[in-house]
Parts: C-alpha cells; structure tokens; sequence
C-alpha cells in the first residue's frame, strides 16, 4: 500500500499542486514540520471569477534571483537618455536603487519564491477555513509572548482558542497560528479519518457515496501501478532479506577471509548487468549508473528516453484522494461551525507592556465603532447560496479615462450615510449616462473617523462598514463592470491612522511593528503613522494588500494617494526649486521607491491590463517610466497644479488679469509623459480642505440659481465650462470629475465633524439640480457633450498649441480633427478673430459654450457654424480662418472636408 506525508497542520493554502508540499512561504512551513501519513491536498473554495495562479514551472524560472536572463534590456538610469537629463548624481542613485532591489529580491527568496509569493499574504493571513473542518488564524506580531483569538463564539475566553507553545504555535518571525476546531454536533461521532476533507461550497462531494478507505486504497493499487511498479510496496523486505541471505545466510561467507575484498560499485553494477542480461523486459527504470569520478559529480545516469518521458508524464494520484472529500450537506449534519459566520471577534496578545486586544490586522470586515464600545471584526463567512456571484467580466480598458470621483456615503440626496446598495440603484447609472468611462471610489477602505473622508485608514484589508456588507461592494463592482465602467480605488499606503485600538499602531505592543520609531514613525503635520517600507513583514503585508484588492472584490486600478508623504522624510513639506539633486538626497526614501517599483511590477503581471495612478505634487522623475528603464512603472499621474491653478485665478485674479501663457504651461505639466498626465479642473480635496467648490465661489454658494444675479448666472456657468472643456482636451489622455462636479455642484463638501454640531447638512449631493431647469442642467448638458469628443481626440497625439495670446486672452490649439479656440477676455469680443488651421478645408462648429442650450447667449447663428479656411499664413500655420469670437466664450470645430490647393 502507498503511503505520503503532508505537514500535520496544512495552512490552507489555495495550491492544486500537491508535489510542492503545499508551496507554502518558507517561514511558515516552521510551524507545519511534523509530518504523519496518507493525507490529502488541501484547496481553498472561493466564489471568484478570476485566479492569478502560478505554474510550477514559471514558479521555477521566476525564483532564482540571480538569472542574466530578467536582467536582459534593463537599463537602472534609461529614461534619463530619454528625456535629455545629465544628472551624474540621479543616475548614481537609481543604479544604487536597482541595485537594492536585486538584493532585496535575495533577502526575501529564503522565505518568498517571487514578488507574487510575497504579496499573497492573505491566502494564509487572518481567518480562513480549512478544508479538515476547522478554521486557522495567523497574525504577524513579534513582539508579543502570546497568542489567541477572542470572540462572542467563546465568550471573549483568552485561554480556549489560543496558539500553541514554541514552534507549534509560532514561528522564528513572529507569526502566529491558532487553530479553531468545529464543533461536532450532539449524537454525532467524530469523523473516523484525521485527513477527512470537506467542500463547504458543494452539498453533494464524491466522498459522500460511502466508499470506504480500504476500498480506496484497493482501488488505487489496482488502477495506479502498472505491472511489476508495485513489486516492492507489495514485498517490501523482499531486497533486504535476499542481501541478509547472501551475507550472513549458509551459503555466504563464514569468515572474514572468505569475505574477500569487496569491488567498487561500478564493478559489481557491472557484473551484476551482465548476469542479468538474458532476463525477461521489465518495467523497473531502465537506468545505468555510472560514476563519473568527478569530485562534484557523484554519478551519471543513463536512461531510456521513452521511459523517462513516461516517467514524467505520470501524476500522483490525487483524484482517488478527492473521491473521499464530503460536500457541505455531510459537513453541516456532523458539525457547527467554531465561529458562526457573522461572530465578533479580536486578537489577544500578551505583550512585555501587558495584555492588549486588537482587531485583527488583516481583518475583511470591520465594525470600528459598535455602540460605543471597542472595535471588532466580523467574521465573514456566508452559506454558499447567499455569498455574492460575480456576473460581470472586466471592461476593456480605453484609449483614454473619463473617471468620475465619488464617495458613497455621501453620494446621496438625504442628510445621512448612504450605502453601497444605494449607490449602485442610484449613480452608477448616472455616471454612465454622463459619459464617463470609470469610477474612483475614495473612503472605502476601512476608517474609524468619518470626517477624515477615508484617508486615516485603520483595516487596510476591509471595506468600510458604515456603507454595508463585503458581498454588497462585490456588487456594486459588479453592476459597474456590466455598464462597461472601470472600478479603480484611492489606496492609502502612503501613511496609517494612529489609532491603537482599531489601527495598526502599537499592534503587538511594540511600536516599530509596522512603523518606523520616533519622529520618522509619525507624520510632520497630520499625525498618521509611517509604514517601515524596508521590513520584509511590512512589504508581504502592504503588498498582499494591493494583490487582495484585485483578486477578491476585481478592482481594476488604483490611484495612489500622496506619494510625497512617503518619498520623502520630510513628508513633502519642503520647498521645490528644480534642482535634481531633491530628487536623490539624504530626504529621499529608497525603501518607499523600492516599495513602488515592487507594487508596480506585481500588478502589472497579475494583470497586464490594471491601471495605476500616481498622486505626487513633486513630480519625481520616472513617474511613469517602464521598471525597466528604471522608472516606478506607474500608468498615469496626477497633475495636481492644474486645480490649484484654476481654485487660485478664481479666487485672487481678477478676470481681465489672467495670463494665458501661465495657465497653458500649468495644463501642459512639466512636459515629460504629457500624454500620461491625469487632470482635473476641481477636485474634492478643494471643497473637503476647508475651500469652496468652483461651483460656490461662481454662484454665490446660492442653493437656488434663481436667487443669484443674472451676470453672476452667466460669468460663471461661462467661466466653469470654458475652465472644463481646455482642461479636458489639453492635457493627457485621462480626465477625472468629481462627482456632482459635472453639473456645477453649488455647496461644498463638509463631513460631520465636531466644528459644525455633526451636521450632515453639506455631506450629500443636490441630484435634484440635474433635472430641474436651470444653469445647472445647462452645465450638466454641456458635460456630456463634452465627453463625447474623447475617442477620436485621444485617439492621436498630443495636441498641437499654435496661439497663445495675453493681450487678447486668446488660446487656440488642434488635437487630432478638432481644432479648439478660447476667449477668456471678460469684456472683449471679436468679430473676425484669425487663427491658423492646419489643413485646409471646411470646419464644422460642433461644439460652443456659447450656446443657447447651454446657458449661452446664442451669438453665433447658423450661418456661421461651417467656416471654410483662407490661404493666409497665420500662428505658422499655412491656412487660416476667421471666426466670430464672443467673450468668455469657447469653440470647438471639426474638420469635414479638406480641400486640396
């Protein structure tokens, strides 16, 4: 009979392949060293659309960190060449930088097989269930001396579910591990087989048809060996008795002088092949060994190829194993469950500063306030027929973004928090009627305080529960998915909450678990926690956060929130001047830019098609260069200037003042990846920070457009659209709105907070404007029209600024068919205003903010709407055109004919 060893304690791993010994992360298999026989592989059931999985064989190839090969067509500093920067100095640094990583890449391949290895975390981090009906906890926490798992399930008993001692319980590292045994149910036997499996998500399993082991075992011995394979399990003392029997038996030597001399191996194999030449053909491997003599090769082995194709092609057999697996209806008439699905539960650790209980650092689901009383976590764990179905596939992704920003709990009309359910009913549509391609969900992760929008994040690993329930986001992401809009999510990784009850700090009663001591653990100004990017623990769980994201709630990209808190030790807050020097001095944080790159190149092999986007005010050189130019790899940035540039010129510069030449450069960024530069007119960082919205500071804060002046009503509805529209089309290939900002929201955003008695009063939006008449449904109309010249604008490159005037506040510029003309000048209008065209042919206004279902006062009447150009050199283009040009007023037209001079 056949026999195996597994470890004792499978960790529950979602691996298929069993050979591996479960392909668990080096440092945990510490806790799994004790073997016993026969046993089965274990498999993670999960109701997931799509699996990142790695074969063996790209397993083998990826894990040794010292192949030429990956290093092939990398250059450290190659983007320097690329865009003219001779800085000896950065390029210094970022070959010292790559060469960080190769070495960090060394540090953790003991442990970690590969970037992907580390960052999976959570498939054996936090609760999960195991398939030998139980459940298993693991938490990271060197510095605490004990370990168990608290909860309503076991009246909040530190000693009944705790880890075990020494090795068994945790491992050199600090990670813990706690099992958590159903319960058998009264008159029922425990299950007769140690290994005995069970898959939770199937009522009915093969395993449940009554077919006993020894009929397995049978079974398998019959259909698995081939002839003469199973000789020597079935004689197993066969060879040793024969070799007893020519050495010490009657016929075998009787003295040590009949022994003789004993031959070399290689003699005796020979001989041995000789006497056995004339023998029957078997199917024993057909191999010869012959030494070699080498002092480093011991043998060599020569074989017959067939049979060692066959050799290989040959599986263990594991689908008898699977035939004892029982189906959820066996599993749930035997046992209840440890911890019932919805249970409250935290960790409890005894620490050299005393007994601490904590929510689970990679806790799903989180409630961080519950009545007043300490947070907890819910253990999430609903019967298969109630827990979400994914319905959706991914959208392909566009040639350019339309993202539309917004914050559930705020997303409604009434004075409270709205839910997941009630932002998918009610905006999700919305937003894909409006034109929009994306959403940037902002607040979902997991925070104690409301007021702080999501951005002091205490569960990295869990969706806010003020909005509902993990399965009530999956299908928001879902209903998304199926409008064809992208899901991407604003990720703080930059800094943490400094809450030591529901947050990460002081986790394991030591203060440099997961962050850095003294001053370089806390933020200069804003009094969050900073992550210690170069601890191995730190990255695998930072990492594992990024990777959960994608794989268990299908976000499709992320926007990386204030980069330049964790760059730089000064968190940012320094002055600029240029010199690339800040770029790579004594502030710099390698291990923060490492972190990046890491995040980067996981994504972007789990999925070739994620988007990542950078928010960085500092624009650090090789944002969003390839890796492999020695770049951080991000697919756009965030080009934060631009709103700052319109909130200021609104609020300080009188209209007749405002430079052109000035605002054009700001909207151009700092020209290098123009094309990848993400821009927004207004943000809700604006409006949050203690600002106005664009829409307050043009309207009055008027929650009534009646009740504002009628030139009020018409600077600003002019002034938001012209603002919108060069913002939208001058810039990169991605746009971002706010949301409630494409109809000019009037009021600001305000969270309930303290400093105003907790009001919800401005934390909701006015979606009743849209449809009533008035500035702003023009507004709304005009937004949409706007985005419908996306595809064919974008579509080529970047546009072409032919006219910049001050004098005339006059801009005009073509990007692919479109050719664009703005009047910012307050007072003066134009009647033949000359700007060059490219291609000479007709021109077709299709688009004026002028317009009288825009607002618009309708100056330019129908006759006007098809220019034709003249063969007049003009901006140093070969044809122009002359238009009527109102104030404050922009037009787009569209080339429909070209006419060959």
């Amino acid at each position: 009979m056949a026999s195996y060893s597994v470890p004792t304690l499978p960790l529950h791993p979602p691996r298929t392949n069993f050979v591996s010994s479960f392909n668990f992360p080096l440092h945990y298999n510490s806790l799994v060293s004790k073997t016993i026989r026969t046993t089965i592989p274990t498999q993670k059931w999960r109701n997931s659309r799509r699996k990142t999985t790695v074969s063996a064989q790209e397993r083998k190839v990826s894990s040794s960190p010292n192949k030429k090969s990956s290093e092939k067509g990398f250059d450290p500093a190659g983007f320097l060449t690329k865009h003219g920067i001779t800085d000896k100095g950065f390029a210094q640094f970022l070959r010292e930088r790559y060469k960080s990583i190769k070495d960090l890449k060394e540090q953790f391949f003991p442990r970690f097989a590969n970037v992907m290895e580390l960052s999976s975390g959570y498939e054996l981090m936090g609760l999960h269930r195991n398939v030998q009906h139980r459940l298993d906890y693991m938490e990271w926490a060197p510095g605490a001396r004990y370990c168990a798992v608290v909860g309503d399930f076991n009246g909040w008993s530190n000693t009944e579910h705790s880890a075990g001692k020494g090795h068994f319980g945790h491992d050199d590292f600090g990670y813990w591990f706690v099992i958590l045994q159903d319960k058998v149910k009264e008159g029922q036997e425990p299950d007769e087989l140690y290994f005995q499996q069970y898959n939770y998500a199937d009522d009915y399993d093969k395993g449940d048809s009554g077919v006993t082991i020894e009929e397995l075992f049978k079974k398998m011995n019959e259909e698995y060996w081939e002839p003469g394979e199973d000789r020597f399990l079935n004689k197993r003392f066969e060879v040793p008795a024969k070799l007893y029997e020519q050495m010490f038996g009657p016929n075998g030597p009787q003295t040590e002088e009949e022994l003789g001399e004993i031959p070399d191996a290689e003699t005796r194999y020979r001989e041995w092949k000789e006497k056995h030449k004339d023998d029957p053909p078997s199917n024993l491997p057909p191999c010869d060994v012959i030494d070699s003599g080498k002092e480093y090769d011991v043998f060599n082995i020569v074989d017959d190829p067939v049979w060692l194709e066959k050799f290989r092609a040959k599986q263990p057999p594991m689908d008898y194993w699977l035939e004892l697996r029982k189906g959820r209806k066996a599993w749930s008439e035997k046992y209840n469950p440890s911890i019932p699905h919805g249970s409250r539960y935290r960790v409890y650790f005894n620490t050299p500063s005393g007994p601490v209980e904590r929510v689970p650092a990679w806790a799903t689901y989180v409630l961080p306030e519950v009545e007043g009383k300490q947070a907890v976590a819910v253990h999430w764990e609903p019967p298969p027929e109630e827990a979400y179905r994914w319905k959706n596939e991914h959208p392909k992704v566009p040639k350019s973004l339309r993202i539309y920003e917004c914050h559930v709990g705020i997303s409604g009309s009434q004075p409270k928090v709205a839910s997941f359910s009630e932002f998918t009913e009610k905006v999700l549509l919305h937003v894909k009627e409006s034109g929009y391609n994306a959403i940037q969900l902002i607040g979902i992760i997991e925070h104690k305080d409301y007021f702080t929008v999501g951005y002091r994040v205490t569960n990295l690993f869990a969706v806010s529960s003020r909005f509902g329930t993990p399965d009530d986001f999956k299908r928001l992401v879902d209903e998304a998915h199926g409008l064809g809009l992208l899901v991407f999510l604003d990720i703080v990784h930059s800094y943490s909450a400094a809450d030591e009850m529901v947050g990460l700090s002081l986790f394991d009663g030591s203060n440099d678990c997961y962050f850095h001591t003294g001053k370089r653990g806390h933020h200069k100004y804003w009094g969050t926690r900073m992550f210690k990017y170069g601890d191995l623990d730190v990255l695998h769980y930072l990492l594992s956060n990024l990777k959960w994201w994608v794989e268990e709630y299908q976000i499709d990209g992320f926007h990386f929130h204030s980069l330049s808190s964790m760059m730089y030790t000064h968190n940012g807050f320094a002055v600029f001047t240029g010199d690339m020097e800040e770029y790579y001095n004594q502030y710099v944080d390698k291990d923060a830019l490492i972190y990046l790159i890491l995040a980067n190149e996981m994504l972007h092999e789990l999925n070739p098609n994620i988007i990542t986007i950078a928010e960085d005010a500092t624009f650090y050189p090789g944002l969003c260069e390839p890796i492999s130019e020695g770049g951080l790899g991000f697919d756009f940035y965030a080009n934060i200037t631009v709103s700052e540039m319109w909130l200021s010129l609104l609020e300080n510069v009188p209209d007749h003042e405002w430079s052109m030449n000035k605002a054009v450069k700001t909207l151009l960024g700092n020209g290098q990846n123009t094309n990848k530069m993400l821009t927004y007119a207004e943000n809700h960082n604006q409006s949050i920070s203690g600002g106005r919205s664009f829409g307050e500071i043009l309207f009055g804060g008027t929650k009534e457009p009646s009740s504002a002046s009628e030139n009020m009503l018409l600077r600003g509805s002019s002034l938001y659209k012209m603002i919108k529209l060069i913002t939208f089309t001058i810039s990169g290939r991605a746009y971002l709105n706010f949301m409630g900002n494409e109809f000019g929201h009037p009021m600001r955003v305000e969270f309930p907070m303290p400093s105003n008695d907790f009001s919800f009063s401005l934390a909701n939006r006015q979606w009743d404007l849209v449809k009533d008449k008035g500035v702003h449904q023009d507004i709304f109309s005009f937004d949409k029209d706007m985005m419908k010249l996306d595809e064919r604008m974008f579509s080529r490159s970047l546009p072409k600024i032919h006219h910049v005037n001050d004098a005339t506040m006059v801009i005009s510029y073509i990007r692919g068919p479109f050719l664009f003309v703005f009047n910012f000048h307050p007072e003066n209008s134009y009647e033949r205003y000359s700007v060059g065209a490219d291609e000479a042919g007709e021109y077709q206004l299709i688009l004026d903010t002028d317009g009288v279902k825009y607002g618009g006062q309708g100056h330019l009447k129908d006759d006007q709407y098809l220019q034709r150009t003249m063969n007049n050199r003009i901006d140093g283009l070969r044809n122009c055109l002359e238009i009527m040009l109102p104030s404050r007023t922009a037009q787009v037209y569209k080339l429909t004919r070209i006419l060959r001079v």
